[in-house]
C-alpha cells in the first residue's frame, strides 16, 4: 500500500512539473538554462534571449522554481538561475519506469499466448 502512495506522490509531482513546462515560454527558458548549464544565467540575460517582458519572466520563473525545475541564487543585486538537472533526471527516469521491462516482456508473451489459444478455438 506504501508503495502505491509513493508512485501516487510521484505522480502528481511529476505531472505538475510536467504541466509547468507546458507552456512554450517556460519550456524555452528550460532548455535555455540547460544551454547555460551548469553556469545559469541571470534574469536580465533570460530576458534578452526569450524576449519575455519583465513581469511575464517573473512569472514563469517562479513557476519554474516552484516545481522544482530551476533553482536561483542571489549574486549581489542578480538573480542567477539554472536548471536542476537532477529533477529533470528524475523526471526523465519516471518517464522511462516502465519501458523495456521484462513485465512487459511477460505481457506480450502473455498475449501472444492468449491470442494463439483463440485462434485454436476458432479451428
Amino acid at each position: 500500500m506504501k508503495r502505491q502512495s509513493r508512485l501516487a506522490e510521484e505522480t502528481a509531482r511529476f505531472a505538475d512539473m510536467l504541466a509547468a513546462m507546458g507552456s512554450e515560454q517556460r519550456l524555452s527558458i528550460i532548455r535555455l538554462l540547460l544551454g547555460a548549464h551548469p553556469e545559469g544565467l541571470v534574469v536580465g540575460a533570460i530576458q534578452e534571449r526569450t524576449g519575455i517582458t519583465s513581469s511575464t519572466l517573473s512569472h514563469h520563473l517562479e513557476r519554474l522554481k516552484h516545481e522544482g525545475l530551476v533553482t536561483v541564487t542571489r549574486e549581489g543585486t542578480y538573480l542567477r538561475y539554472r536548471a536542476d538537472v537532477d529533477a529533470l533526471r528524475e523526471l526523465l527516469s519516471f518517464l522511462y519506469a516502465e519501458c523495456c521491462r521484462p513485465q512487459g516482456a511477460d505481457a506480450l508473451v502473455d498475449l501472444k499466448a492468449e491470442i494463439s489459444i483463440r485462434e485454436g478455438d476458432r479451428t
